[in-house]
C-alpha cells in the first residue's frame, strides 16, 4: 500500500510543474508510476476497484494542486473543475486498465492514447468545458520544445506525452533490452529536435506591423464592481493620455467599463462619449478595444436560452469587447467560452439549485450570454482577434478568428480574481501556445497580472507589466495572413481520437465474445 501511495504522489509531483509556472519536461514520465500500479494488479473485480481508487486519488490531487486558486473567486469553481476533469481522466484510464487485464496489450495502449485525447477533446466542446489540464498545455513555458504545435495544436503534445510514458514504462519493465530503450528515446528526442530546428530557423513573414498599446490599470477586482465607476474611468483616461499618438490599436482589459451598458443605447452612453472625445483629441486614427459589462433586452418570446427574467423583463448579460474609435462603437464581441462554476453553471436543469454560488469573472452574476459567430475587429487595414480572458485557452476557438481574417491576436483579461498565484503567469503563457498554433503575434492587456507582447514564435518580446503594476506598453506588432495546418483543421487529432477510441472498444467487445466462444486462444 505504501509503495502505491508513493507512486501516486510521484505521479502528481511529475504531472503538476507545467501548471505551476515551471517546466513541462517531467510530463513524458509522469504517468509511469500510475502505469506501474495498474500492472501490479490482476483482473479481479476487487483489484479493479482498488485501481479505481488509486487513479481517482492521483487525478484529484493533480487537479487540486494546480487549480486550487479558483477558490479565491468562488468555492464551487475548483469543485466543479476537479469533478469534470477527474471524471474524464478516469474514463480514459480505467478503460485502459480494464482492457489491459483482459485484452491484447497493444489494444490497451491504443485505447489509453485515443481515450485520453478524446476525453481531453471533450473538455473543449462539452458542457463541462475545462481544457486547462490538457497535457499539451503543460509545455506553455517550454515553447522551444513544441514549435510543431502549428501542425497539431496542444493535442499533439498530449499524444507525445502519452507515447513517451508508455514506451519508457515498457523499457523499464525490460531494463536490459536495448530494443525497448531505443524507440523510447527516439520518441522523446525526435519531436524535440524537430521543434528546435523550427525554432532556430523560423522567421517572421514580412507582412507589415501595427503599432499597439496595451493598458494595465491595476484595479483590485474585488473593489472594482462594488464602487462607483467614475474614478475607474478617470484612471483609464489618464492611462489613455500616456498612449503615443502613433498607436493604431489600443487595448484595455476585460470589464474595464463596469457600469452595465445597454447595447441598444451605446451611442448615448456618457462614459463611452468620454473615451470617444479622448480618442478624437489625441488618437483620431486609432481603434480602442475595451472590455465592458453590457446587456441586451428582449421582447417576450424572443429571449435566448441564457436570458434572465427580472421585473417583467427578459435580458442577457454579456462580458463584452467593444471596438471604439472617435466616431463611436464599430464592433461588438461577446465572450463565448465561459468558466464552469464561475461564469456558467453546466447542465442548468440539473444544477440550477447551485446557481447562487456562481460569481462571474466580469462582475455580473449568473449565466452569461454568448455569441455563435466570431467577430474580427478592423482598425484601418489591421484585423484583430479580440479574445476575452478564458477564450484564449481554446486553440481551435481562437482559430475561428484567424480563419476570419485576424492578423494578430489581442487578449483582454482580468486575472486579479486569483490574487498573486501561479494562475496569471500560466494564463499568460497559454497565449504563447496560441501564437505558435496560428503563427500570430499576441498583444495582451490585463487588469492586473501580466500585460505584454508575444511574437509568432511564442517568445515574450520586450518588457511586461507584472502583478500589481500600472502602466502602458507600446510596441510594433508583426502582422500575418498565413494559415497554419492547425488553423485550417483545428483539433483534428481530438476528432480522430474519438473514432479510434470507438473502434478500440468495438474490437475489444468482439475479442471478448470470440474468447468466450473459444475462438481465440
Amino acid at each position: 500500500m505504501f509503495r502505491r501511495l508513493a507512486a501516486v504522489i510521484l505521479s502528481v509531483v511529475l504531472l503538476s510543474p507545467g501548471w505551476l509556472g515551471m517546466t513541462g519536461l517531467t510530463l513524458p514520465f509522469a504517468m509511469i508510476p500510475l502505469l506501474w500500479i495498474s500492472a501490479s494488479y490482476d483482473q479481479t473485480r476487487r483489484s479493479w476497484w482498488r485501481m479505481f481508487g488509486w487513479a481517482a486519488l492521483t487525478f484529484a490531487l493533480w487537479n487540486i494542486s494546480t487549480v486550487w486558486w479558483i477558490w479565491n473567486a468562488t468555492p464551487v469553481g475548483p469543485v466543479a473543475a476537479t469533478l469534470a476533469s477527474t471524471t474524464l481522466n478516469m474514463i480514459a484510464f480505467m478503460l485502459f486498465h480494464t482492457v489491459s487485464k483482459k485484452g491484447p496489450k497493444a489494444l490497451a495502449y491504443t485505447l489509453l492514447i485515443a481515450g485520453w485525447i478524446a476525453t481531453e477533446y471533450w473538455y473543449t466542446v462539452g458542457e463541462f468545458s475545462w481544457p486547462w489540464l490538457i497535457l499539451g498545455n503543460g509545455f506553455s513555458h517550454d515553447v522551444w520544445l513544441v514549435q510543431w504545435y502549428e501542425y497539431t495544436g496542444v493535442f499533439g503534445g498530449s499524444l507525445w506525452v502519452l507515447l513517451c510514458n508508455i514506451l519508457f514504462f515498457e523499457a523499464l519493465r525490460a531494463r536490459r533490452s536495448i530494443g525497448r530503450w531505443i524507440p523510447a528515446a527516439g520518441v522523446l528526442l525526435l519531436p524535440a529536435a524537430v521543434s528546435l530546428g523550427i525554432w532556430w530557423s523560423w522567421e517572421q513573414p514580412d507582412e507589415g506591423t501595427a503599432e499597439v498599446s496595451v493598458v494595465q490599470p491595476n484595479v483590485d477586482c474585488y473593489d472594482k464592481f462594488n464602487t462607483a465607476p467614475g474614478w475607474q474611468h478617470e484612471n483609464l483616461l489618464s492611462l489613455l493620455a500616456e498612449v503615443p499618438s502613433s498607436a493604431q490599436l489600443i487595448a484595455m482589459p476585460e470589464t474595464a467599463l463596469v457600469e452595465g451598458l445597454n447595447e441598444a443605447w451605446l451611442s448615448a452612453s456618457p462614459s463611452l462619449a468620454q473615451f470617444e472625445a479622448a480618442l478624437a483629441a489625441d488618437h483620431p486614427d486609432a481603434l480602442l478595444v475595451v472590455g465592458a459589462d453590457t446587456y441586451k433586452v428582449y421582447a417576450e418570446g424572443n429571449q435566448t436560452a441564457t436570458a434572465r427574467f427580472r421585473n417583467g423583463v427578459w435580458y442577457d448579460r454579456f462580458n463584452t469587447a467593444l471596438a471604439l474609435d472617435a466616431g463611436g462603437v464599430r464592433d461588438i464581441h461577446h465572450k463565448s467560452r465561459l468558466v464552469i462554476g464561475v461564469e456558467k453553471m453546466p447542465l442548468p436543469w440539473l444544477f440550477d439549485w447551485l446557481s447562487f454560488l456562481i460569481i462571474d469573472l466580469g462582475g455580473t452574476t449568473g449565466q452569461l450570454g454568448v455569441d455563435t459567430q466570431r467577430t474580427v475587429f478592423a482598425a484601418d487595414s489591421v484585423r484583430v482577434a479580440p479574445a476575452v480572458c478564458y477564450e484564449s485557452v481554446y486553440g481551435a476557438y481562437v482559430g475561428e478568428f484567424v480563419r476570419g481574417g485576424a492578423q494578430l491576436i489581442l487578449v483582454i483579461t482580468n486575472d486579479g480574481w486569483w490574487r498573486d498565484t501561479a494562475i496569471h503567469r500560466q494564463h499568460f503563457s497559454f497565449s504563447r501556445l496560441r501564437a505558435i498554433e496560428h503563427r500570430r503575434a499576441v498583444a495582451r492587456s490585463a487588469n492586473t497580472g501580466i500585460s505584454g507582447f508575444i511574437n509568432a514564435r511564442g517568445d515574450v518580446v520586450g518588457p511586461t507589466l507584472g502583478w500589481a503594476r500600472r502602466g502602458v506598453l507600446t510596441a510594433p506588432v508583426a502582422l500575418s495572413d498565413e494559415l497554419t495546418v492547425y488553423t485550417r483543421y483545428g483539433d483534428y487529432l481530438g476528432r480522430i481520437a474519438q473514432y479510434v477510441m470507438l473502434l478500440c472498444l468495438l474490437y475489444y467487445v468482439a475479442y471478448r465474445v470470440k474468447r468466450r466462444n473459444y475462438l481465440v486462444d
